[in-house]
């Protein structure tokens, strides 16, 4: 493992998934290809942009504030909420 440097994306967890396929531009599949090859030689294991992605996205999910506020209410339990999860006032 390469300790001099650190990326965003940290060394990846073992985790259960589902397939999603996606399109993207050229460019963006030669800086994912990049950041992959990169990541490799960073943490010592190989790993393609397509394992990376997906972490990728959950990591700038976390990292989005509106994302993270919206969430917040909608987890917010029904006996403090001023609304319900549809959006609905409750009387």
């Amino acid at each position: 493992m390469n300790t001099s440097r650190k990326l965003r994306l940290g060394p990846l967890p073992k985790t259960e998934s589902v397939k999603l396929t996606f399109s993207c531009s050229i460019t963006l599949k030669a800086e994912l290809d990049r950041y992959a090859a990169l990541h490799a030689q960073t943490y010592g294991e190989a790993v393609d942009a397509a394992t990376l992605i997906p972490h990728m996205l959950e990591a700038f999910m976390a990292r989005d504030r509106g994302f993270r506020r919206v969430d917040a209410k909608r987890k917010t339990p029904l006996g403090s909420a001023k609304s319900s999860d549809d959006g609905e006032a409750l009387e």
